[in-house]
């Protein structure tokens, strides 16, 4: 293998490796339930509190996005037994290992809008 192909192989997978990043954490949402739930992780996370506190998510998209972030080990859900049952999600321990990149976004993001001021 020279290194053209060398080079060709690292850059398919850094490519695909960026591919399956953006459809776990991609979209409007996903991003920032995950941080509503590291910021609030010592508080009980019921779907009715992450919904007002997130403004302008509707109950299906909450729900299908968590569902999604369940499926990928990023978020727990545990159902209470009280009266009514009550649902409650959390970050897992996987899922902080998210926040590194968070951070950079957040950083980059703060960054940008200065620049287009």
């Amino acid at each position: 293998m020279d290194n053209t192909d060398e080079r060709d192989a690292i850059c398919e997978k850094e490519l695909a490796a960026i591919r399956d990043s953006l459809e776990i954490l991609g979209g409007k949402w996903k991003l920032r339930i995950m941080r509503h739930l590291n910021n609030h992780i010592d508080q009980i996370n019921t779907f009715k509190k992450i919904q007002r506190e997130i403004e302008g998510i509707s109950a299906k998209m909450l729900s299908k996005e968590l569902q999604e972030l369940e499926i990928n080990l990023l978020v727990t859900r545990t159902v209470r037994d009280t009266r009514p049952i009550t649902v409650s999600y959390a970050i897992t321990k996987y899922g902080l290992s998210v926040f590194p990149v968070t951070e950079s976004l957040v950083e980059w993001g703060l960054n940008h809008r200065e620049q287009i001021k």
